[in-house]
């Protein structure tokens, strides 16, 4: 048995309807990252410098020195880019989500208290700005605490929602432990989504990577205003025809703060504003608009299923065949599966594994079309409802001599019984089938159904996991 964690389905072809306030088409998110003051420095108890997002250009740490440059361009963010977003955002009156670093936000009140007179969305960007790949998962765990523990002591209100971003494999689930409203950390979808955490419903509201000044300080990235300008412009566009998405913005204080940056933002919002279709949100307000409209609901998924109860299920999706199901679980199932395309795809694998001999087992396995089983009611349930749904369990006497001649023909000559999926033909067009297909040899005619039984295991599928 494997499980592969890697949810690769999301929602899918059919994402859900976001019917977002007034019938906007795109859900902006701004979200304003405050690292200042909470970044890697000796001051702060770390053995190194800071060496990440700044305009030095291949920056590195400085083990047990302060960078002084380094300082100085975090301290732009805190004392000039701070303000200069808070004058962009407030005379627009439009609503931002500040990421905020613990012990950066304790060493800024003036800064606090402007973002609570805004009445801006205050999540906890983690204790430090720091990485958290290499911290064991119990210093990781208490940090978190750490980080809520003086984020409510410094705000006066418990972080609704968090994101770290230099996390860790452990830090979704340890941040899903710490009853957040919503969680961050991750960058694969354009809609929220609900991630089941224990017996926890957790929901995630999806981050960006691109969407995101950072870009300024990485390469490949933006060196000039106008080009951060012309991918939210076209990022807007493109969720804008689509209707229904959610669009986050990522920045930060020290680099789009800077004059030359920030100009590429102020024509988005100019552009944005003046289109329209926009809702422009904090994440809370997104989060609690989701768990309004879309609340979460579990459902029993095949990839947690026990062995004794995968079997159960769909040991007979596969005509009296529940050794289909018992190898299909013991390959790697994970998120992917968890729907009847998923499951298929496992059992039709197992199948097509199988040696000739077992799928022709299989094969055999079928009743003949309007038979004898079929007059005795004696199918299986699925047979039964399947040959109904082309009338074949309503054959005039004439019809069922037709059929029962072309069983025992077709069989005499391929050793096994005619199989189609009924479902996708009518009475008339089974016939035609039945003419057309007996007269092939029997390479040919196996394979043709086997197919057929494949086609009929995704209808059942289909049916059993709506």
């Amino acid at each position: 048995m494997q499980r592969y964690p890697r949810d690769f389905t999301g929602y899918g072809p059919t994402p859900p309807a976001a019917d977002w306030p007034g019938g906007a088409r795109v859900a902006i998110s701004l979200v304003l990252n405050y690292e200042e003051g909470g970044e890697n420095n000796i001051l702060h108890g770390d053995g190194q410098s800071e060496a990440f997002l700044s305009d030095i250009a291949g920056a590195a740490q400085w083990p047990g020195q302060r960078h002084w440059n380094m300082e100085s361009i975090y301290d732009y963010g805190a004392r000039a880019g701070f303000w200069r977003l808070h004058r962009l955002f407030t005379s627009r009156n439009l609503p931002v989500t500040i990421y905020g670093v613990a012990t950066a936000l304790a060493r800024a009140p003036e800064q606090v208290a402007a973002m609570q007179s805004a009445g801006w969305d205050i999540a906890s960007h983690g204790l430090k700005w720091v990485e958290h790949k290499d911290m064991p998962e119990e210093e990781e765990r208490r940090q978190i605490r750490e980080a809520i523990r003086l984020h409510t002591e410094v705000t006066g209100a418990r972080p609704r929602g968090w994101y770290t971003g230099r996390c860790s494999m452990n830090t979704v689930r340890l941040t899903a432990e710490e009853g957040f409203d919503w969680i961050s950390d991750t960058y694969d979808d354009d809609l929220p989504y609900w991630m089941e955490a224990g017996d926890r419903d957790q929901l995630v509201i999806p981050y960006t990577l691109e969407a995101n000044d950072m870009r300024f300080a990485t390469a490949p990235g933006y060196i000039e205003g106008e080009q951060f300008f012309q991918y939210l412009k076209d990022s807007f566009d493109v969720l804008h025809a689509e209707g229904g998405r959610m669009f986050s913005i990522g920045l930060h204080c020290r680099l789009i703060g800077r004059p030359g940056k920030i100009a590429g933002l102020i024509r988005f919002l100019d552009y944005a504003q003046a289109k329209g279709g926009a809702w422009f949100a904090t994440r809370t307000q997104i989060a609690e608009h989701w768990a309004a409209k879309h609340p979460a609901r579990r459902r029993e998924r095949p990839s947690q299923m026990s062995r004794e109860a995968f079997v159960a299920k769909f040991g007979g999706i596969f005509e009296h065949s529940p050794w289909i199901a018992e190898r299909a679980f013991e390959m790697e199932m994970g998120p992917a599966h968890d729907s009847a395309t998923g499951v298929h795809s496992l059992l039709a694998r197992a199948f097509r594994s199988a040696s000739e001999e077992e799928r022709l087992g299989v094969l055999r396995a079928h009743p003949d079309l309007a038979g004898k089983l079929a007059q005795a009611k004696r199918l299986t349930a699925e047979s039964t409802a399947e040959q109904a749904s082309a009338a074949l369990d309503a054959l005039t006497d004439e019809e069922r001599a037709t059929f029962e001649q072309l069983n025992a023909d077709y069989t005499t000559r391929h050793g096994f019984p005619f199989i189609i999926a009924v479902r996708d033909h009518t009475k008339s067009s089974i016939l035609a089938a039945f003419r057309a297909r007996i007269a092939n040899d029997n390479a040919t005619e196996f394979a043709e159904a086997c197919r057929q039984v494949e086609r009929i295991a995704e209808l059942r599928l289909k049916d059993l996991l709506k």
